[in-house]
């Protein structure tokens, strides 16, 4: 018999380290969020007070509840890198209330998704930012952030698990193709996530965000005739010149066609930077090139 509680008293005491070993150790801040969105979900469930104070006017005789009604429906997708060493790191910035920065989801180095918050609530991830005239991306934008630190490329993990968040959020929510962006796009005079590093391409590729044709930049042969400077002999001369495939409208204007895909041209040279992060991914500092003009013109047309 004593044998017998001995050997429950080890069981027992195995029990209790593997518990402890398996504990969440999030179970504090996960009671945080229960009790948040308890609060929220009270509130949604009273009846409209009146208002009172400066802004009053008269009521009906009842309260009449609309059924036609649901959540807040995301329409953009920001992607972030964390500029932080680990998927640790970044969820503990996440989980403390003085950092006030949040996202929906955390995507590892080794592919593993954390959903922090569910897409039909707001998170607190883009910050002042600007998309076309929208002035307030986190209140229809779905935040991803991968845990990257800035400087290394993004893991084939991490993006595989990437595309497929991607592809359950257009699906559920039919976001536009081209809604997928990065902070840099929304915040050009202050962010440059995800870095020059991402794979936007591969992204475009796959149905997430859009991508410039890959003749943009073609040359091709053409016959060019040049006038003899005999007296007698007026039959020109045809000689073969390579020329770009494309050229620019006479009168393109590159901001004007930042404006249009998105960007906010207050700082042109921001928004150059963030275009370049996103679509050309070198020399992001320097003006835009010829070349990344016919880029940037393809674009314009395919956001028109």
């Amino acid at each position: 018999m004593k044998r017998l509680s001995v050997q429950l008293l080890s069981l027992l005491l195995c029990c209790a380290a593997f518990a402890s070993c398996t504990t969440n150790p999030y179970a504090a801040t996960n009671k945080s969020y229960k009790k948040q969105a308890k609060a929220y979900a009270k509130s949604l469930r009273a009846i409209p007070a009146a208002p009172t104070g400066e802004y009053t006017y008269p009521q009906g005789d009842h309260w009449v509840g609309t059924t036609n009604f649901n959540l807040r429906k995301p329409n953009y997708v920001i992607i972030h890198h964390t500029a932080q060493n680990s998927t640790e790191q970044t969820l503990k910035t996440f989980t403390m209330p003085s950092t006030k920065v949040s996202s929906h989801y955390v995507i590892g180095r080794d592919g593993k998704v954390y959903q922090m918050l569910h897409d039909h609530m707001r998170a607190w991830h883009g910050g002042a930012a600007k998309w076309g005239n929208n002035t307030d991306l986190n209140s229809s934008s779905i935040g991803i952030e991968l845990d990257n630190n800035s400087s290394e490329p993004f893991p084939e993990e991490m993006i595989t698990s990437l595309i497929a968040v991607l592809g359950k959020l257009k699906k559920e929510h039919g976001i536009p193709t081209e809604n997928f962006v990065g902070h840099a796009d929304i915040a050009p005079v202050r962010k440059v996530d995800p870095s020059p590093l991402f794979p936007w391409k591969t992204l475009a590729d796959n149905g997430f965000g859009l991508w410039y044709d890959e003749d943009v930049l073609d040359k091709e042969q053409v016959l060019r005739e040049v006038p003899v400077g005999g007296e007698n002999d007026t039959t020109p001369l045809l000689v073969m010149e390579t020329v770009p495939k494309y050229t620019l409208p006479e009168h393109f204007n590159p901001l004007d066609a930042l404006r249009i895909i998105g960007y906010d041209v207050r700082n042109p040279e921001a928004a150059v930077r963030a275009f370049k992060i996103h679509f050309i991914q070198t020399d992001v500092n320097a003006p835009l090139t010829e070349d990344e003009k016919l880029i940037l013109y393809n674009l314009y047309q395919k956001y028109l």
